[in-house]
């Protein structure tokens, strides 16, 4: 995202701010969050290519990944969030049925004082997606993330192996073509 060191700090009820990997490795995301900063974010600029990549880009997809410690970041590095707000964005959420498949995601939610939830990813991301891709297990929250004003796209999103991989890729980019395909109709 950026040639300039970019720190995630954890900011925690026990034990202060922690740097990222001292929370996460050390510390075991046991600390309690209560927010987040990106140390040296304000002098951050772009990598070379980056902005180049997302205006080229037909579409940005956001992976299934933490939306406060890893992707929070690379959007604070100005001129990314902007960049990508003039583009088709798709998410796919890292939570099913309230829990992270993997890392603490949940768990920063709840100790936020928000349910964790597709809803909460949709929400967490409102403005910046065109689409959003949920697990089918949370079916039920289709209709209040399209009162967001976001496309939906509900399907197994659980990756067990490369086969699960290759279709959640596969239903991505169909979905993406969708959207492409209504954006491009008068």
């Amino acid at each position: 995202m950026s040639d300039e060191p970019v720190r995630t700090i954890v900011e925690t009820v026990e034990r202060g701010d922690l740097p990222f990997q001292e929370y996460f490795v050390h510390q075991r995301c046991e600390p309690r969050v209560r927010g987040f900063r990106f140390r040296g974010v304000e002098a951050a600029r772009p990598a070379p290519g980056v902005l180049e990549a997302i205006h080229d880009a037909e579409a940005v997809v956001i992976c299934p990944s933490n939306p406060w410690v890893s992707i929070a970041p690379i959007l604070a590095v100005a001129g990314i969030k902007s960049a990508l707000e003039a583009k088709t964005v798709v998410a796919v959420s890292p939570i099913i049925g309230g829990e992270a498949v993997k890392g603490p995601a949940a768990k920063m939610y709840r100790e936020l004082g928000i349910v964790p939830s597709a809803l909460a990813v949709a929400r967490h991301y409102r403005g910046l997606l065109s689409g959003f891709v949920f697990d089918q297990v949370d079916a039920e929250q289709e209709d209040a993330i399209r009162r967001l004003g976001i496309a939906t796209r509900v399907t197994d999103t659980l990756m067990r192996d490369l086969s699960g991989r290759r279709r959640l890729a596969e239903d991505v980019l169909h979905f993406i073509s969708t959207l492409l395909s209504s954006e491009r109709e008068p």
